[in-house]
């Protein structure tokens, strides 16, 4: 047997034990993320009962320290006055005072030990909401890698001339599969979980606002919080389009720009106005995936960062070459400074570095942006 096909049975071999060890750890990490959230949900309700616990035994603190102070002007009076008083007068009033002070005392401990546990289940609810988050986008990655390995892989592999072809092969996907995942997993954090914990934390308020400051302040609160939902959902929403927006592969490049970018209008109220030129077809689905991505980029970089009010969008297709400009009146950046961060300009750059094009960008403080790019169709 020829020596290249003991090594592609031997990284079969190897392969499938991958396959076996990631599904019986993705389902490890599955049980870790259900347990961490049965847990999370018992502590929060046990939080919410225990911050009513607090709130009634402070009223009654705050009551029975009322009744303390009267006492003890009661007391006060009466020892002015001792001799307008019988024995079991002063007794009483003493024995009163000394009776109500030893219970307030044991409703101030009650309610010290009750703010720390409160403050407890509030410190193991954020750990565990982090194990949550963690679990889960582990397993939204080892997935990936399962529908990897189980598919792409086994036909790529058929293609190739040799193990060593096939594992750098497998190694580069990977890894461009880990990078879409941690900018997902960015997103995700920085976008919705950050807003859903707002309207946990706005959520709580909404109970004390109605009791202390009346409906209608409350109902400013849940308006608010629709408001923060409604913001989430749009950022879920987006995030789902930018994994792969199914009207790409239906109708085209032009018409989905079209699309994403009236949607974008319509959500942010600004005026994103799109034109097109040149031959009307189809590109390599590479191709179409890559421009629409570039642009999506672009314009999102516009409406987060530059506050702009308006971007154009201008799209050339020629017969071996694809030209795009977007332009926006925002705030604008000074380009001979690097950003920390900047995820989204070098995400571009390097994108536009794979398809072998040209990207430039022009922006000054104060005089908005625009972004060239040029890729050749091979």
């Amino acid at each position: 047997m020829p020596e290249s096909k003991i090594g592609e049975k031997a990284l079969d071999s190897i392969i499938q034990e991958m396959i076996d060890t990631v599904t019986n750890s993705k389902d490890e990490i599955f049980q870790i993320g259900e347990q961490s959230r049965n847990e999370f949900e018992q502590l929060d309700r046990e939080l919410n009962d225990t911050k009513k616990q607090v709130v009634e035994i402070i009223d009654a603190g705050d009551s029975l320290e009322r009744q303390v102070r009267f006492s003890r002007m009661r007391l006060s009076e009466v020892s002015k006055h001792f001799d307008r008083y019988s024995e079991q007068e002063i007794r009483e009033v003493y024995e009163q005072t000394h009776q109500l002070q030893m219970q307030l005392s044991v409703k101030r401990e009650q309610e010290k030990q009750l703010r720390e546990r409160r403050d407890e289940l509030e410190r193991r609810l954020r750990k565990l909401e982090d194990t949550v988050e963690r679990a889960d986008a582990l397993g939204g990655k080892i997935s990936v890698v399962l529908n990897y390995l189980n598919d792409d892989f086994r036909q790529v592999s058929e293609a190739l001339e040799d193990a060593k072809e096939k594992q750098a092969f497998g190694l580069q996907i990977i890894e461009a599969q880990e990078e879409e995942r941690r900018r997902l997993s960015r997103e995700i954090h920085d976008g919705p979980a950050q807003m859903l914990a707002n309207v946990m934390l706005r959520s709580d308020l909404i109970d004390r606002t109605f009791r202390q400051r009346g409906v209608n302040e409350a109902l400013k609160e849940i308006k608010e919080v629709r408001g923060m939902v409604r913001s989430a959902l749009y950022e879920v929403r987006r995030i789902i389009y930018d994994l792969r927006p199914m009207a790409l592969d239906d109708l085209g490049l032009v018409p989905t720009l079209k699309k994403y970018l009236a949607t974008i209008e319509e959500y942010n109220n600004m005026d994103i106005p799109f034109t097109a030129y040149g031959e009307d077809k189809r590109l390599d689905p590479k191709y179409e995936v890559a421009l629409f991505r570039l642009v999506q980029e672009a314009v999102q970089n516009a409406v987060k960062h530059a506050e702009a009010s308006k971007i154009e969008v201008k799209f050339e297709l020629k017969r071996s070459l694809v030209n795009i400009i977007v332009k926006d009146d925002g705030r604008g950046f000074d380009t001979s400074q690097k950003k920390e961060k900047s995820f989204g300009l070098v995400g571009m750059k390097e994108r536009v570095e794979m398809l072998d094009g040209e990207i430039s960008i022009d922006s000054k403080l104060g005089s908005g942006t625009i972004i060239m790019i040029q890729v050749p169709l091979n």
